[in-house]
């Protein structure tokens, strides 16, 4: 059985204010005058989680071992069982990153497929990876080794800089329990001074029903990239979390939206996948070549994407 959508909601980026995908820039001084004030640490007492905190772990631990005792939640990157041709991975790709999945409504994200740019970071991506105070030292010593070695899978694939840095981050990852993150408003605003009251809410009073969530900021209708703000479920099982840190990262690096066809892939909302697969592989490399161009439409990226998922699939099929 197959699960839906409901379960995982990527929200998928704020295009110069205008709801878009996730978001980069060259290396940034480390003091600037325009930069945005680096948001604070999420300040929460030690203590024992909530029975709210516990409520949602024992539910995401179910969500897991329904997902794992239905073949979802692969691992494999994709095999025999999901063949792709050139043409799929085309029209994947255009419907991938140059559609958004989310519009922006007045009282937040609306899930509602629109026609979009194509969207890329240009400038280094540099990470603060964050943790609230519920998350053991030994957990985020796994969550950093994790994200670092994921970071620079995404750098070898794009050939586009992206890193742990704390000297500027511009892509904070927020990994917090469910106290924790109804005090990330100010962080969340701080760290992306455009976002909406109801924006800012979508995070505060995000619902179980998701399971991570990443918002990011382009320049104006440029589709250039510029802060992201990912929160990861402390509460996650290890391959929950572990799936939440590959979709999100990757999303914001411009595949901003969701589509069924995509397989294998998690760009896909029913679960099979968790990791980053050889399909989603391609679509980054496509994403970050430099014959595609930041801000482009369909009409113009089609025939460019069809040539290079030609060349990466070794000819027509």
């Amino acid at each position: 059985m197959r699960v839906s959508a409901v379960f995982r909601s990527t929200v998928s980026a704020l295009c110069g204010l205008a709801l878009v995908g996730c978001v980069a820039s060259p290396q940034a001084p480390r003091t600037s005058p325009n930069a945005p004030a680096r948001p604070a640490a999420v300040v929460v007492p030690q203590m024992p989680p909530s029975a709210a905190s516990q409520a949602v772990r024992l539910h995401f631990a179910r969500v897991q071992a329904d997902l794992l005792s239905n073949g979802l939640l692969r691992t494999d990157g994709g095999g025999r069982d999901t063949p792709f041709t050139d043409r799929m991975l085309a029209e994947n790709f255009i419907r991938i990153a140059l559609y958004d999945e989310y519009v922006r409504g007045n009282a937040g994200p609306v899930q509602r497929e629109a026609p979009s740019r194509l969207r890329r970071w240009e400038t280094p991506v540099r990470v603060g990876l964050r943790f609230g105070a519920s998350v053991s030292p030994s957990a985020r010593a796994t969550d950093t080794a994790r994200v670092r070695s994921y970071l620079a899978r995404l750098s070898r694939l794009t050939g586009h800089p992206i890193a742990l840095n704390d000297a500027a981050p511009n892509f904070y990852v927020y990994i917090v329990n469910e106290d924790e993150r109804r005090a990330l408003g100010p962080v969340a605003s701080a760290a992306l001074p455009g976002l909406s009251a109801g924006e800012v809410a979508g995070i505060t009073n995000m619902p179980i029903s998701t399971y991570c969530l990443v918002y990011a900021m382009s320049e104006g209708n440029s589709g250039r990239y510029t802060r992201a703000f990912a929160v990861i479920r402390a509460e996650h099982p290890d391959l929950l979390r572990l799936s939440c840190m590959h979709e999100e990262i990757a999303q914001a690096m411009g595949l901003a939206n969701d589509s069924p066809r995509a397989r294998p892939s998690i760009f896909n909302d029913d679960e099979e996948f968790a990791l980053l697969t050889g399909q989603d592989e391609l679509m980054l490399r496509m994403l970050y070549n430099p014959a595609l161009r930041t801000g482009m439409a369909e009409a113009e990226a089609r025939p460019i994407v069809e040539s290079l998922a030609r060349a990466l699939m070794g000819g027509e099929s």
